[in-house]
């Protein structure tokens, strides 16, 4: 197979055999409930209407899961419909060869378009994931270029820039309140990281004919600052939490929340970040929109000083973003094997 290859063209096929490179190696395959039973994650949901508990909520599901949802979290709730429309048009409606114009550079990480392979290095050497997506850079807005986004439906463009608008926002806001919730300035972590470089990137998991073999997106946590994530009603994202995946379920309109690599390193791993993975099914298509908020390649994150004293040392050394991001995409994620080798 080209390593241009799409999942859509493998389904197209119509064969009921997986092939070679999308099956996981044993350990790493999931375990699925076909009882339909499944172990659910129950990670807190947040009011952030709600100002009296807000700070201490966010804290206490930083600390314990690195991730929550929020509600009344003051993004529209049509622009999150629309927002996934837009990507069940693009992957469901426009033709292989019409995606095709937007096609990624495959061999570069992280490259705005549509693609399949997230990881780099030599053909045969990565397990695939079993996922087509579109990636928009979205912020600063010397990245933005909508003439390398779909022309339709008509309002495509115009939708992604308000919705990135609209997410840049909150994860400010809760950047923010976590930072508040370690009786650090307000201002702290968003410092940290420095100028916010935003991606959107809309992830489609056609049904996949063994489900037992493969995995949507393997295990990882993200790797930048905070995640901010919506998904359909089908469901397949799972946390890994006291040596178990759990399986998140999807609440309509809310936003979930994963906290990222480098924030557990600016807040000295008090806060953690979320390992987690997305499995698939025989039967629905899956969508999510992921929107992430990273660092500059150049930035340089470290644990804040407010919380290192005589009694409490670094519990990771620092790191330029911009290599921490290499090797997340050439040696591959496993887990939070990258995060880990940063330990002092």
């Amino acid at each position: 197979m080209e390593p241009s290859a799409r999942v859509e063209a493998v389904t197209k096929t119509g064969s009921h055999i997986v092939p070679s490179q999308y099956i996981q190696p044993p350990d790493s395959r999931p375990i699925l409930h076909h009882t339909g039973h499944v172990t659910t994650a129950p990670i807190p949901t947040i009011d952030l209407s709600n100002s009296n508990s807000t700070k201490d909520s966010i804290a206490e599901a930083c600390r314990n899961w690195g991730a929550f949802h929020v509600v009344n979290h003051g993004v529209p709730i049509d622009l999150l419909d629309r927002m996934k429309a837009l990507g069940l048009s693009f992957f469901q409606d426009c033709s292989l060869v019409e995606k095709l114009k937007y096609a990624c550079d495959a061999t570069s990480a992280a490259s705005e378009g549509y693609g399949s392979r997230m990881l780099l290095g030599a053909e045969g050497d990565v397990v695939l994931d079993w996922r087509d997506y579109f990636d928009h850079h979205t912020f600063p807005l010397s990245r933005r270029d909508p003439s390398r986004w779909p022309l339709h439906p008509s309002d495509y463009r115009q939708v992604v820039e308000e919705y990135g608008n609209e997410m840049k926002k909150l994860a400010q806001k809760l950047l923010g309140i976590i930072s508040e919730s370690l009786s650090l300035p307000s201002s702290s972590i968003e410092e940290a990281v420095g100028e916010i470089y935003q991606n959107i990137t809309m992830s489609y998991y056609p049904p996949c004919p063994q489900p037992e073999l493969t995995l949507g997106l393997q295990s990882h946590s993200d790797m930048g600052a905070i995640t901010l994530l919506i998904q359909d009603d089908v469901g397949g994202l799972q946390l890994y939490k006291d040596d178990q995946w759990l399986t998140v379920p999807p609440i309509s309109h809310a936003i979930l929340v994963l906290i990222a690599d480098q924030t557990e390193i600016i807040t000295n791993g008090i806060y953690k970040s979320a390992q987690h993975r997305a499995v698939t099914n025989a039967n629905r298509a899956r969508l999510s929109v992921a929107t992430f908020h990273d660092p500059s390649k150049t930035a340089r994150i470290a644990p804040a000083s407010h919380l290192i004293g005589q009694h409490t040392k670094p519990v990771y050394k620092e790191v330029v973003y911009g290599q921490y991001v290499s090797s997340w995409y050439s040696k591959g994620p496993e887990g939070k094997r990258n995060l880990d080798a940063l330990l002092c």
